[in-house]
Formats: C-alpha cells, sequence, structure tokens
C-alpha cells in the first residue's frame, strides 16, 4: 500500500493537508493522465495505479477508466509493460467472481462484471483489438489477452462468440496457442477455446478443421493420457465440445482415423497391478474419455454416423478394451457404470458388436456370459441404483433390433431348452426378479422382458408357451397368467404394477393370441374395470388407471373375436355401461400428462434420482404414442346399443353391402387398367403392322411393274430366238446361247412370288391383331357399362342411408354426424377379416423359477 500511494502521489502530485481526496476522485485523475499526459512513463504509472485500484474500486475504474483504457490500447502497443497493466485491469473490472478488497464497498453488485462486458462489447472492434495482442509473444500481454477473452466469454458468450467469427483470422489465431512453449499459455488458452465452443456448432467445425484433433491428443499423450494430470481432462472436455451433437465434426473425426488413437487410451493393463487404486484425476480422464465415446455413437446422433463408428470401434479393438474394463477389478463404481453406459451405445443396434457382446465371458467360477454377470447385477436389490439403471440400459440396447437375441432370452425360459438346471439363463433371472419381494426388482425384469418382445411378434407367440410350476402339485400356469395374478394382489405395490402393465400391454401389442389368453384369465377385466373406475387423488394411482385403459384399449384393437363373450363390441359396451366413454378416454390421456412420460419419451437411457423416478420406459412411450389415437378412436365409435359407429351410422347388413360394392368396384377399375394397358399395347403394334403394310404394298407395285416389263422382255426374246436363233462364239471357239434376259426374268419373277405370300402372311397376322383389339375395346366397353351400373346401385345405397339417418333423428336415436372416409371403412373391414387366431404349441412343463 506505501507503494501504491506514492505511485498516486507520483501521478497526482501532493495534497493539501488535511485533504484525502475519494476514490471517484482519485480514478478520475488518474484516468486523466492515462488518457492525456505527454510522457510514456507518466502513462504507464497511471495506468499500474489503475490496475492496483481495480480491484477494490472496480466499479469506479470501470466507469471512469474503460475508454481511456482502450484508447491505451490503440495507441501504445509498442509497450509491453503499459499493454500488461491496460489488460490486467480490464480483467479485473469484467471479473465474474468478488474480490476480497470489495466486499465492503456498497456500489457492487453481483452482475457488475457482466455489465462492464455488455458495455465493452457494445464496440466490436474492441473485441478484434483484443485479439490482435494474442499474437504479442511478451508472456504478460498474451496471458492477460486470453485471461480477458476467457473472461467475457464466460459473461456473455454468444456475443463473444459472433465477435470472434468475424474477426480477421480469429480462431486461427486461437489455435496457434495450443503450440505454445509454455505450458501456462497453453493451458489458459485450452480454458478458453472450451468456452469458446460451447453450443455454436460453426465455431466447433472451424477449431476442428484447424487441425485441433490432432493438437489435442498430442497434448494428452505428452501429459500421460489417462493418468495425467488436469490438463488431460481439459483436453478432453474440448474434445467433447467439439463432438457433441456435431455431425460433420463425427465424421471428420472418424474418416481421420481418430477412434483408432482413442482406442489405446483405455488400456489400463498397469493399474490392474496397482495396488493403490484410481486417484481421483485418473477417474475424472476416464469418465471424459467414456463420455467421447458415447458423444459419436448415442442414439440422438444420424444412424450413419453411428454405424459408421461402431464398425471402427469393433475393428479398432475399442469395444474390447471397455469389455476388459467391463470386466476387470478394482474399478470404481462411477467409472464402472459409464462403461456399462458406454459399451450399451457401442453396441445397440448392431448385430455384430451385440454378438461380441454376448461371447464374452466373465473371470468368475463358473465362467459365466456378461449378459447373466450383468443381470445378477440388476435383480440384486443391495446394489446401486445407478449401477442397475446402466444394466438394465445395457440389455435393452444388447436386444436392440436383435431377434436372435430376443429369442435367445425366450428360449432359455422355454423347457425344451433347458440342459443344465444348476446354471443360471437370462430367463430365469428374469423372472426370478419378477416374482421378487423387491419392487425395484419387479419393475427391471419386467422392463427387461418387455424388450424381449420389442417389434417381435413371434416371440410373443413363443413366451405364451412358457409355464411356471404351481406349489403342491397343481397344473402348471402360463407366465401371462402369472403376471395377471400379481397384477391383481392388493399388496402389490404401484411400482411393480407398473412394470407388469407395460409388459402386458406390449405383449398383446399385435399378437391376438396373447390377448386372447389375457382375456381368458380370470378376473382380469373386472380388474380392468374397478382400476379404471375409480376415483383416485394420487398422480401415480391416475398413472397405474391410465395404464389399465390402454390395456383394456389393446384388449379391443388386437381383438380377433373369437371368444364368444370377450369380443370387440362386448369389450366396448363394458366400457360404455361400468366406465364410460369419456371418463376412459380422460383415464387414457393421463398418461401422457404425467411427469414420468415426458421423462421417459427424451432418450432411450434411463435416469433417475431417485427409485420412485422409476415409472416407465422408453419402447413403452413409443407404443402408447402410436396406438393411443386409435384406442379412443375405436372406444368412441361405439354407441349405447353397441353399433360400431366406425364403420357406419347405419346397420351392420348396410355396411357390408356398401363395401361389397365398393370391393366390386376396386376389382373392376383393376381389370379396366389391365385392358386399358393391353389396348394400349395393341394400338402400338397395330400403328406398326400398317406402318410395315405400307411400305410392303409400295415394294409390291413397283414388284409387279417390273414383272410386267420382264414379261413383256422376255416376250420379245422368244420371239427373236424362234426367227433367227442367233449364236455367240466365244474367244475359245466354244458356242454359248444368249439366254441372260429370260434368266434375270425369271429371277425377278421368283422374288415376286416370295414376297407376295410375305404380304399374304402379314396381312393375316394384322387381321387377327385389329380383330383381338376390336374384341378388347367391346370387353373394355363392357367393365365401363358394368361400372357405371354398380355405380348406380351405390348412389341408390347412399340415398337410402340419408333416408335411414334422417329417420335415426326423427327418432332421437345418436347419429355420427361426420362419415367416415372410404379408407377408414376398408382398414375396419380389413382388420376384420384378417386376424386369424395363432396356433399355440402344447404347454410342457419346466422348473419353478
Amino acid at each position: 500500500m506505501d507503494f501504491l500511494k506514492s505511485g498516486i502521489k507520483t501521478v497526482l502530485g501532493a495534497s493539501e493537508p488535511g485533504q484525502q481526496p475519494s476514490p471517484a476522485e482519485t480514478v478520475e485523475k488518474l484516468v486523466d493522465h492515462a488518457a492525456s499526459a505527454t510522457l510514456l512513463e507518466d502513462r504507464r504509472d497511471a495506468c499500474r495505479a489503475l490496475r492496483a485500484l481495480s480491484r477494490k474500486y472496480r466499479v469506479e475504474v470501470g466507469a471512469q477508466g474503460m475508454p481511456a483504457m482502450v484508447q491505451v490500447l490503440q495507441n501504445d502497443r509498442q509497450d509491453c509493460e503499459i499493454i500488461s497493466y491496460v489488460l490486467e485491469t480490464l480483467c479485473n473490472i469484467v471479473a465474474t467472481q468478488e474480490f476480497d478488497e470489495e466486499a465492503d464497498n456498497p456500489m457492487v453488485s453481483l452482475n457488475v462484471g457482466e455489465q462492464f462486458t455488455e458495455m465493452f462489447l457494445k464496440n466490436p472492434e474492441n473485441v478484434t483489438l483484443i485479439m490482435g495482442y494474442l499474437e504479442e509473444y511478451d508472456f504478460r500481454v498474451r496471458r492477460a489477452a486470453i485471461q480477458l477473452l476467457t473472461t467475457l466469454i464466460q459473461n456473455k458468450t454468444r456475443d463473444l462468440q459472433e465477435h470472434i467469427l468475424v474477426s480477421p483470422m480469429g480462431v486461427s489465431k486461437l489455435m496457434d496457442l495450443l503450440s505454445d512453449s509454455r505450458e501456462v499459455i497453453r493451458n489458459d488458452a485450452l480454458l478458453l477455446l472450451i468456452q469458446l465452443t460451447k453450443g455454436n456448432s460453426n465455431i466447433q467445425k472451424i477449431v476442428a478443421f484447424e487441425n485441433a484433433f490432432d493438437k489435442i491428443f498430442d497434448i494428452i499423450r505428452d501429459e500421460g493420457c489417462s493418468d495425467g494430470g488436469i490438463v488431460v481432462e481439459d483436453c478432453l472436455i474440448l474434445l467433447l465440445n467439439l463432438l457433441k451433437n456435431n455431425s460433420s465434426n463425427q465424421q471428420f473425426f472418424k474418416e481421420g482415423s481418430y477412434i483408432q488413437r482413442l482406442a489405446p487410451m483405455f488400456d489400463l493393463s498397469s493399474t490392474e497391478n496397482d495396488e493403490t487404486g484410481w486417484a481421483p484425476q485418473k477417474m475424472s480422464n476416464m469418465h471424459c474419455m467414456l463420455q467421447v465415446v458415447r458423444s459419436l455413437v448415442t442414439p440422438s446422433n444420424q444412424q450413419q454416423v453411428v454405424s459408421s463408428c461402431q464398425y471402427t470401434m469393433r475393428k479398432s479393438g475399442l469395444l474390447e478394451a471397455l469389455c476388459r474394463i467391463l470386466m476387470g477389478g478394482g474399478v470404481p463404481a462411477d467409472v464402472l457404470m459409464e462403461t456399462i453406459n458406454t459399451v450399451a451405445e457401442v453396441v445397440r443396434g448392431n448385430a455384430e458388436n451385440q454378438e461380441q457382446l454376448r461371447k464374452v465371458m466373465a473371470p468368475s467360477t463358473p465362467p459365466r456370459p456378461v449378459i447373466v454377470v450383468l443381470l445378477m447385477t440388476m435383480i440384486n436389490e443391495k446394489q446401486l441404483l445407478a449401477l442397475r439403471c446402466s444394466v438394465l440400459y445395457s440389455f435393452q440396447c444388447y436386444l436392440f433390433r436383435n431377434s436372435s437375441g430376443q429369442q435367445a432370452v425366450v428360449q432359455t425360459l422355454l423347457p425344451s431348452s433347458a440342459t443344465d438346471v444348476s446354471t443360471l439363463s437370462t430367463g430365469q433371472l428374469l423372472c426370478t426378479g419378477l416374482f421378487s419381494s423387491d419392487s425395484l426388482a419387479n419393475w427391471f425384469s419386467a422392463v427387461a422382458l418387455m424388450h424381449t418382445l420389442v417389434e417381435n411378434t413371434h416371440q410373443k407367440q413363443e413366451l405364451l408357451r412358457v409355464l411356471l410350476a404351481t406349489p403342491g402339485g397343481h397344473k402348471p400356469i402360463t407366465l401371462l397368467e402369472q403376471c395377471t395374478n400379481l397384477l391383481q394382489q392388493e399388496s402389490y405395490k404401484l411400482q411393480s404394477k407398473v412394470g407388469l402393465l407395460m409388459l402386458l400391454s406390449m405383449w398383446i401389442a399385435h399378437c391376438p393370441s396373447a390377448v386372447k389368453t389375457l382375456l381368458q384369465t380370470q378376473g382380469t377385466m373386472a380388474y380392468l374395470t374397478a382400476q379404471i373406475s375409480g376415483n383416485e387423488h394420487d398422480e401415480n394411482e391416475h398413472l397405474v388407471q391410465g395404464l389399465c385403459a390402454f390395456l383394456m384399449g389393446l384388449c379391443i384393437q388386437f381383438n380377433d373375436n373369437n371368444l364368444p363373450s370377450q369380443k370387440r363390441d362386448d369389450i366396448c359396451q363394458l366400457i360404455i355401461k361400468r366406465i364410460g366413454q369419456e371418463h376412459f378416454c380422460n383415464k387414457l390421456n393421463e398418461v401422457s400428462r404425467h411427469e414420468a412420460y415426458s421423462r421417459a419419451c427424451k432418450q432411450p437411457q434411463i435416469r433417475a434420482k431417485s427409485a420412485g423416478e422409476l415409472l416407465l420406459d422408453y419402447e413403452y412411450c413409443k407404443l402408447f404414442k402410436g396406438l393411443e389415437a386409435l384406442v379412443v378412436k375405436l372406444v368412441t365409435g361405439f354407441d349405447v346399443n353397441g353399433i360400431e359407429l366406425t364403420e357406419l351410422t347405419l346397420s351392420s347388413e348396410a355396411s357390408a353391402l356398401v363395401a361389397q360394392y365398393k370391393g366390386i368396384i376396386r376389382g373392376l377399375d383393376t381389370q379396366i387398367n389391365s385392358l386399358q394397358e393391353t389396348v394400349k399395347k395393341l394400338e402400338e403394334c397395330d400403328s406398326e403392322r400398317e406402318e410395315k403394310l405400307v411400305e410392303v404394298q409400295s415394294l409390291n407395285r413397283q414388284l409387279v411393274d417390273q414383272n410386267t416389263l420382264l414379261k413383256a422382255q422376255l416376250a420379245a426374246a422368244k420371239k427373236d430366238d424362234a426367227e433367227s436363233s442367233p449364236t455367240l462364239t466365244s474367244s475359245n471357239g466354244v458356242n454359248k446361247t444368249n439366254e441372260s434376259a429370260p434368266n434375270e426374268a425369271h429371277l425377278y419373277y421368283a422374288q415376286n412370288v416370295g414376297l407376295q405370300q410375305e404380304i399374304e402372311v402379314l396381312r393375316q397376322r394384322l387381321h387377327e391383331a385389329v380383330e383381338s383389339a376390336i374384341i378388347s375395346k367391346e370387353n373394355y366397353q363392357k367393365l365401363q357399362k358394368d361400372q357405371e351400373d354398380l355405380l348406380e346401385l351405390l348412389t341408390d345405397q347412399e340415398n337410402k342411408i340419408q333416408r335411414y339417418t334422417a329417420q335415426m333423428r326423427a327418432a332421437g336415436l345418436p347419429v355420427e354426424e361426420d362419415e367416415i372416409s372410404d379408407d377408414d371403412v376398408d382398414e375396419s373391414q380389413v382388420k376384420n377379416n384378417s386376424t386369424t387366431p395363432s396356433h399355440t404349441d402344447s404347454p410342457s412343463h419346466m422348473q419353478n423359477i
């Protein structure tokens, strides 16, 4: 402070005794000297004093001194010392944190740094001015410029990003800082780039194409990879910023063979023998490395990019290295969870990667597949919630678009596949969790089993064959029956019910045989009716009621009408009389209004801070979203008398008649289109033959003329022969008769006969083609006449429908105002006629799990 006071006195001069200037007055005089002093030394002293005062009186320094400091930056570039003072002063003014020196200053507000940042950025030239000092090699100047830009971008990220984008070679200047031999400068530049690349895809692309990936990997290698310090973590965070949600950079990263450079970083062979365990920084580095891998294969990325990255990760050995970490010992819990999530997304939807994961064996006694070990962790109530969620996510990704994997799980539940009862299988573990007393295990197992049925109708039918032994040697029951029995137990917890309802809904969707089995289970419809009719006020109870309503709606939608008292109209009649259509639809809407639905729809990965948040699953929400409207339309399409209004407002006889007419008309349209194509081809052929006939007739006329001429020549030649019979003597003395004209005439005559025969053949073919075309046209006209007759019949039927509608209105019966479209009629007709009962294999006994 003595030095500061002496410096201020030097600049301001001695004050009168007994008078102490206020901080504002002192700052005002210092700013005046910094702006107008003639000598560089005086301006430098003033800037040094302002820097000292800027931590305690930054409001005063910033409000009065910012224009003067900008002026110094513009005019005194040659003096590195004064420039460093000004840059450091500006850093203090715009700082986000509160300094200890200004704790007693009442003028300092919480966002004073942000306010000064806004003032500074009003002139874009100020940013360009600071960017210019990044090229200054002086340590104090370059580092102060980096720190000032970092603080500015923390306060006003988007504004500064835009200014740097328009600044000449702005990003290039920042990237050059990563090559600075001084580690402090390089590390500060990393922090600046981390802030700069947040949420701006344009800057991310420019940074990536400025050779950022190579520079980042070089720094990571020099710092010791995963065993390195905080600098490695900063590099990985920057790498994550460049790759996350940026398909262009992801493709560039993959094509540049950077995944191959990423794979060796997961080699933890040196750590496995380290008894000291994992250092906190190593755990942070590993977590960031896994995040980088996930940024390339997350389900939200473009599928093409994900598939190519998954392929490269398998070929480069990255997936194998991740599986070694998965099965390795001494891995911290949070690293293990993130590794499981990473492996899940590396194999999701990729058949080769899923198969490689299936073959991984855990180093246990006896050795078990990694899938089995993970499921054992999932149903263990003593394990961490986050770890159990990660295991479920990995199992879902393993089954995603993996029909063979789904089949393998279901087969372990069927009796024929049980070769060794002492060996745990995936199906047995899922049933163990499904019937456990732990509600979380119930939920996890129900959701996992549900994913074996996603988009796989065959496995839904196969799962119907699963039988469970009952105590006391009674008749075995099916797995579906056991699920419905558990659902009806009053002691069953809400979370368990939600899991079972999701499983049953996925099971019966698009599977009429499963619907039939569910409807045949005793008490099912009574339970669903009672649940939907309830008036509970708890939000989660509303969710259960909505799930029950959806399950009942699926029993209508995919019902094949083979059960006498459980047909589609029977269930709709039950809803109308016992529940009410409006009440049913309101309960159904409770599902999409629930917070758990919004949370589950966002992403396939399961995220929950507490066990109570585990309610709905991503795949179930997709199913609900796709079928909710159909269920509502179907249920509201029945009136109080059980008449299906979605078909037609009138009787089923009229509906069938109209549908029959429309089917006939469609068939006739198809035939007409086919005949029109045939006629078109025949007309083209007819035209070609007519052209050829004209050519042949022209040639025939020419030949007739030539034939006439030749006949005249032949007659003249015969007359001459009869008169003189002249002979010619050859050069060798041999006599030869002059017969060349008759021979030529005979030759032309033979050609003419051949052509006439060909003309007759062509005429015959043309006659046949014309007759065929005439017959086709007659058929076409007849079909058109039939269609017109049918349309008249349809018009008469529609007039009758209108009269019936008027009569129904007059009788006070409810009438649908808007007639349903033809497509809906056809779709409903197809649905009623296309579903057939599925054959179910005869059940066999299996060991009670």
